[in-house]
């Protein structure tokens, strides 16, 4: 799959490694080892991510519904 292609509307594996990467984020930061600047930059890859993890999580669910919805031959 080259970058430009979208993964398959059903494949949740871009999400996961997304919110794997936030876990091991906030892992690092409960953990109290980081320096301040080093802390805050952690929170702006977090936000960064999560802005990620929302857009794969819209597209899964807009995918889903396109999915479900009957076409208009099924109808008539």
């Amino acid at each position: 799959m080259s970058e430009k292609e979208s993964p398959p509307a059903h494949d949740t594996a871009t999400l996961e490694r997304l919110v794997a990467r936030l876990e091991e984020s906030a892992g690092r930061l409960r953990g109290g080892e980081l320096s301040p600047e080093a802390a805050a930059e952690v929170v702006e890859q977090c936000a960064q991510t999560a802005g990620q993890a929302a857009a794969e999580l819209e597209r899964l669910t807009r995918a889903a519904a396109s999915e479900a919805a009957p076409t208009q031959d099924q109808l008539l």
